[in-house]
Order: C-alpha cells, then sequence, then structure tokens
C-alpha cells in the first residue's frame, strides 16, 4: 500500500464520489490507528451472515463478494498501517448485469479517530476529505483553577488530549491566621499547577510543525494570570492568538472555546492567503520576468519546470485546475488555492486566477 500525497488522494475521492450503486452495495471500512486488524478482519466475518438476509439476489451477491474482498485483504494484512486504514469495495460496474468488483487500500495522512463498516449506495470520504483540509492545527486549553483540559483542532475536528486536576481546595477556611496560611497554600497548589499544565502543553505542543496557533479560555484572571505569568515557554507564548472568558474547564469548554474564536481563526487563513498574494503581486510589479499570470505563459514555465508556486483561484474551472496541479506535481511545485474572499484574492481572479512564481525566467 503506497502513501498517496494530497493531489494523489483527492483525485482519487474525485473517483470514488463518482461511483453509484444500484442499492445499498458499496462497502466502506475504517480502520482507526492502533486498532487490530484481525478484530475488524472478524466484524467483517460477521456481516456476511447478516448480508445473507438481504432479499435481492444481485446485492446479496455484491455485498457478500465485497465483504470476502475485504476480508482476504485484511487476513494477508501484517498490522495495520500507522495512521489506520481506509477500504473501499464494491462493484462499480456503470453496466447493468455486468460485475467490475473492484478494492482501493487507503493509508490515511492522518491518524485516522473513528471506526466504521458502512454498506450504502456511496462510498463515505468526508473523513479523508476533512484531513485534506488540515495543513495547520492549534492549540486548545480550557483551565480554571481545579480543572484544565487540553484539546487540539484539526481542521472542523476537535481532539480532547489531556485533563488535569489541581487539587486546590474550592472554599477558604476562615479565621485569623489560618485563613492566610490556608491562602498562601492554595496559591502554591494553583502556581504548581499552572506549571505541570505548561509542561504538558511543551510535550504535545512544542515540537509540532503544523502548529499555527494557540487559543486559551477561562474565567478572570485564572487564564489571564497563567499567560501573563510566562509558564509558557516564549515559543508557545508568542502563538497565544486568542484568550476567551469562559466557566468551563472541560471538553464541552474546548467546543466553546473554539466557537469563540471563529473571528481569530478565520483571520488566521485570510492573512495567510494576504501575504501569499502580496508576494505574487510584489514580483510582478518588480520584477516582471520571474512572475507569469496568463495560462499560456503559466503552462509554459510548468513544461520548462520553472515554477516556483503555482497560484490557483477558487473560481476557475476545476478541470483546468486539476490539470495545472499535475503538472506542478510533475516538477516539485508547490500550489496554493486562493479564496476570492478577501481584496487580494478578488484582484488576482481578476487578474486570470492563474499565476505563478518563478525559480528562473524563460523569458
Amino acid at each position: 500500500m503506497a502513501k498517496l500525497n494530497s493531489d494523489e488522494l483527492a483525485e482519487l475521492l474525485d473517483i470514488l464520489e463518482g461511483f453509484k450503486g444500484r442499492h445499498t452495495e458499496l462497502i466502506t471500512v475504517m480502520v482507526p490507528a492502533g486498532y487490530d486488524a484481525n478484530a475488524a478482519q472478524k466484524q467483517l466475518e460477521a456481516e456476511i451472515s447478516t448480508a445473507k438476509n438481504i432479499k435481492s439476489t444481485g446485492t446479496r451477491k455484491n455485498v457478500t463478494e465485497a465483504l470476502e474482498k475485504i476480508i482476504r485483504y485484511l487476513k494477508a494484512l501484517n498490522r495495520t498501517p500507522e495512521n489506520g486504514l481506509v477500504l473501499y469495495c464494491g462493484n462499480v460496474s456503470q453496466v447493468e448485469g455486468q460485475d467490475d468488483m473492484q478494492l482501493w487500500d487507503i493509508e490515511p495522512p492522518l491518524p485516522l479517530k473513528i471506526r466504521m463498516y458502512r454498506c450504502d449506495k456511496d462510498f463515505v470520504t468526508q473523513p479523508l476529505r476533512e484531513m485534506l483540509e488540515v495543513d495547520e492545527v492549534f492549540g486548545l486549553l480550557v483551565m480554571d483553577r481545579k480543572d484544565a483540559t487540553i484539546g487540539m483542532l484539526e481542521g472542523k475536528r476537535i481532539e480532547m488530549i489531556q485533563k488535569m486536576s489541581s487539587g486546590v481546595p474550592s472554599k477558604v477556611r476562615a479565621g485569623g491566621q489560618s485563613s492566610q496560611r490556608f491562602h498562601r497554600i492554595t496559591e502554591g497548589l494553583t502556581k504548581e499547577f499552572y506549571k505541570r499544565i505548561a509542561d504538558e502543553m511543551k510535550k504535545i505542543f512544542y515540537d509540532n510543525p503544523k502548529l499555527k496557533g494557540i487559543l486559551i479560555g477561562g474565567p478572570i484572571p485564572t487564564k489571564d494570570e497563567f499567560i501573563d505569568g510566562e509558564y509558557l515557554p516564549t515559543k508557545l507564548r508568542e502563538l497565544v492568538i486568542a484568550r476567551s472568558d469562559l466557566g468551563y474547564a472541560d471538553e464541552h469548554g474546548l467546543k466553546l472555546l473554539v466557537e469563540s474564536a471563529q473571528d481569530v481563526l478565520s483571520s488566521q487563513g485570510i492573512i495567510k492567503e494576504k501575504k501569499i498574494l502580496e508576494k505574487f503581486f510584489n514580483v510582478l510589479g518588480s520584477n516582471p520576468k520571474m512572475a507569469a499570470y496568463r495560462e499560456p505563459d503559466v503552462r509554459k514555465a510548468l513544461e520548462y519546470g520553472a515554477v516556483e508556486l503555482l497560484l490557483l483561484s477558487k473560481a476557475i474551472d476545476k478541470n483546468l485546475s486539476k490539470e495545472l496541479r499535475q503538472l506542478a506535481n510533475n516538477i516539485s511545485a508547490h500550489f496554493e488555492i486562493v479564496s476570492t474572499e478577501t481584496p487580494e484574492g478578488e484582484q488576482f481572479f481578476n487578474l486570470s486566477g492563474i499565476g505563478a512564481i518563478l525559480r528562473f525566467s524563460i523569458n
């Protein structure tokens, strides 16, 4: 099983989404990262017994054959791939009465979290589609003085990673000197808790190359004490892009944190897009021989292997976009898809919607 790059996977998903079963006979199997493939195999063997109850002879035959094909594949598999496994199998013939039983095996680009067996008229591709959207992640932390929950936002998926408790008592005892001593103890426990949170954040996020930013939520002044108290390493503290006033320090708090920071999160993508387009327009204006923006010129530069970065507007023809991306892949050029939701993106689309920054001049 070869790992597919993002473009190859996107192209395969386009093909898979084009297949429509006549009945519920297209099978999707998702085996999560770390899950035993033998256990998945046994589950599918049990599904064969269920398939025997299908009334339609043709559907029963197609489902049974697809299941048997998947089971044979799993039996030959030594172990589940590192990121998990997705299998698609079914009769994809578009001609009535003809058989074309195909199986596709895919190792996801990111660790697969869900386990699935689905027999339907369509293959289930959405989990892989969402992974293709993830080229950056955001760290999440919701906290108060008693509890903290650390999570991660990957695309649209929120993952809870770590829950922590401080042991700080919630009620302060009354009475003179003992009350003051009790306050000092609780303050000491709180600071120790902040340090433990920071250590966990460092373990989880410090070396993650995809980390784009960190969101922190909690009541006033707890979250501010934590951030401004410099408990986090400088590298992570500089990545804190939002702090939100929240009353939850659990998994529900992670969801509220993401909801409260939607404007900040969307602006991150806009900022990235603006910087890319600003660079393109600057090169085009200051050194036009090192940029191209008309389709024939961009295509020529791709064919010469001269493209460093290919820019394509989301609004251009999909088939043209796919063709140019393939040419970029052939010469190991980077590419970016830009929206029309910013003034720069709209300007780029009005220019041609196709552009390139070059490695060398071809004029």
